[in-house]
């Protein structure tokens, strides 16, 4: 591990991308992320989780460079880095065939979670979060219209998206159509769903589709879903957000499998 200091002002890096946040970027160097560079913030504690960062950085001759707050500040991409930000190579998807191959021959029944025109990077986080927390087998993200996985992202799924396989496709119609074809069953989470999510058996290969914030599910994502499920609103809001409406769904999966 090389170790250095900078008083001048930081350049943008073009290549690669950042990932900011003590748990992110540790959770990025457990995965075996290629991690290029390390910045931190010169007056940070040596807590237990920098003590690793510190020690995991040395083990693979990761470049660190300690920086004044204005700097680190500079340098942040979003105001969660904690004084940490990570750079790294581009984030890397997988391939859609293959986390579908994956996805059914575990032994178990599949669980994969679409995401249709998500478009703000801490519902992704978020929803990265309990897809892995929930064991599911990975996402799937639309190239268009749709956030992809951007440091915000992993900042906000407390780096659970460099350990979830995340698949982007160009036409998440056909997408939908092939998870059919695998043997999944389509399950639509949306407020005006003809059932609610405990009735609905999710102990089948199910896949969750996630409608966008605003509008919900596009209508050719609609008319594919086999279920168009909704959760019981009791209060004055009309809806929930959209990664805690995909976390209680998720869980209810969890819940049905578990019995």
């Amino acid at each position: 591990m090389r170790k250095r200091q900078t008083l001048l002002p930081p350049q943008r890096e073009r290549l690669g991308h950042t990932i900011e946040g003590r748990r992110a970027v540790l959770e990025a160097l457990r995965a075996g992320t290629q991690v290029e560079r390390l910045y931190l913030l010169e007056s940070s504690d040596r807590g237990p989780q920098m003590s690793e960062i510190l020690t995991r950085a040395a083990e693979l001759s990761i470049e660190v460079i300690f920086e004044n707050r204005r700097n680190i500040e500079r340098r942040a991409r979003t105001r969660r880095h904690q004084g940490v930000i990570a750079r790294a190579q581009d984030p890397h998807y997988t391939d859609f065939d293959e986390l579908v191959s994956a996805a059914t021959v575990t032994g178990r029944s599949a669980m994969i979670v679409v995401l249709d025109g998500i478009e703000d990077p801490h519902n992704l986080g978020a929803i990265a979060r309990t897809v892995d927390a929930a064991g599911a087998d990975g996402l799937v993200i639309s190239e268009r219209r749709a956030v992809g996985v951007t440091p915000g992202a992993i900042s906000a799924s407390a780096g659970a998206l460099e350990h979830v396989s995340v698949a982007r496709v160009v036409n998440l119609s056909r997408a939908i159509d092939r998870l059919q074809d695998a043997g999944l069953w389509i399950v639509g989470l949306d407020d005006g769903g003809t059932h609610l999510h405990t009735d609905v058996d999710l102990q089948v290969p199910i896949a969750i589709v996630v409608g966008s914030e605003g509008s919900g599910m596009s209508r050719l994502v609609r008319e594919k879903c086999d279920f168009i499920v909704g959760l019981p609103m009791a209060g004055k809001v009309e809806s929930l957000n959209a990664s805690v409406a995909a976390s209680i769904v998720l869980y209810e999966a969890v819940r049905q499998r578990s019995v």
